[in-house]
């Protein structure tokens, strides 16, 4: 199993570790709810170090990318960054990803950690007639976020020389911090406002000492894959394997913003335009636990006797105080108020259909 290097910080600091995507990842440190309540309170501090980075150059790296995704990277300039997702010829999810754009011909790809190889092939087969380099750079990276509401406070007085506090949400900027390269970009996974700093391996340690230091008396503590996973799914973001797969579409897992299906022919296109014209037969979407319970991935849902979907996920949300889950239903049961039961560990427990995302953020 993978380490990050920042491994032995994480033991220093009693993080119990868990595996995940091949990689030995801390689940937490003092605790899921502290952590979590920290970022939506104060901040957080996540080594993400395990995800992935591609780098596509050339004078067609553009219409590449265009043709193997579903969002539209001719709208983003240098600087700023997009969501997006990897497609397949069936209209499924290869990955969802984040792209930054470097230049009109270098585009930096972040792509999940259990992903990053699949991905990275993946993109090697169809750039047959393209004019472009796809690099795997992941092992050159380590990457920790940043996350909650004062994190743009101890950024800038950790990188002083750095105009962060002009930096807009989706947008990114690249710098020498102490002789030590580093992409910044104001992104997250939580939620709330965030960076995710992508530095060179060397860097990592003392780069999280140091945000660690500086941070402490305001309130930052270290988080583990625990928090950050009650924390996308407040926010209803997906996890690639559960509410995104290769027999998913996009158009299924409610990310239909992201389906652009004017900006030219891409892989899975006429799949989606489909979809789009008939209709789906099933939806994801978000619900709460009336009865007592917490749902989990892979738990069936039931009308009467009648299976009708899985949960995706679900988990114990401490914002709300309520038992939230994501599914895939009918369309016929995806209507706000809708609703089904959950079967629990063989006991069925009332769910209803509600608005996602579960949390909103305080302006």
């Amino acid at each position: 199993m993978k380490r990050t290097p920042l491994y032995d910080i994480h033991k220093k600091l009693g993080a119990k570790m868990v595996g995940f995507g091949g990689w030995e990842m801390p689940v937490s440190y003092s605790g899921v709810l502290k952590e979590h309540r920290a970022v939506r309170s104060k901040m957080g501090l996540f080594d993400v170090s395990h995800m992935g980075e591609i780098r596509v150059d050339g004078p067609q790296a553009l219409e590449f990318l265009q043709r193997v995704t579903c969002n539209d990277l001719g709208v983003i300039q240098d600087g700023q960054c997009q969501y997006n997702v990897l497609m397949n010829p069936q209209g499924g999810a290869v990955d969802d990803i984040i792209v930054h754009r470097l230049g009109p011909q270098s585009y930096f790809i972040c792509v999940n950690a259990s992903n990053t190889d699949k991905d990275y092939d993946w993109l090697l087969r169809h750039r047959e007639n393209f004019r472009v380099a796809v690099e795997n750079q992941s092992a050159e990276y380590s990457q920790i976020a940043l996350q909650g509401p004062l994190s743009a406070m101890l950024m800038q007085k950790v990188f002083p020389s750095l105009p962060l506090s002009s930096l807009k949400y989706m947008h990114f900027l690249q710098g020498v911090v102490e002789g030590g390269e580093l992409l910044v970009a104001r992104t997250g996974y939580t939620g709330e406002d965030g960076f995710e700093i992508y530095c060179q391996n060397k860097d990592a340690v003392p780069l999280w000492s140091r945000l660690l230091e500086e941070g402490t008396p305001s309130g930052l503590v270290p988080c583990g894959l625990g928090c950050r996973d009650t924390l996308r799914l407040e926010m209803a973001y997906p996890l690639y394997g559960h509410e995104l797969s290769d027999e998913i579409t996009p158009l299924e897992a409610n990310l239909g913003w992201v389906v652009k299906l004017k900006k030219g022919d891409f892989l899975g296109r006429s799949v989606l335009l489909r979809q789009k014209e008939e209709g789906l037969s099933r939806k994801r979407i978000g619900f709460i636990l009336i009865d007592e319970g917490i749902a989990r991935a892979d738990y069936p849902l039931f009308s009467g006797e009648e299976k009708i979907g899985w949960v995706s996920s679900g988990t114990y949300s401490p914002s709300l105080d309520k038992s939230i889950g994501c599914g895939y239903v009918p369309m016929s049961f995806s209507n706000l108020g809708a609703r089904f039961e959950v079967e629990i560990r063989g006991k069925k427990k009332k769910a209803e259909v509600v608005e996602t995302p579960f949390y909103k953020r305080k302006k």
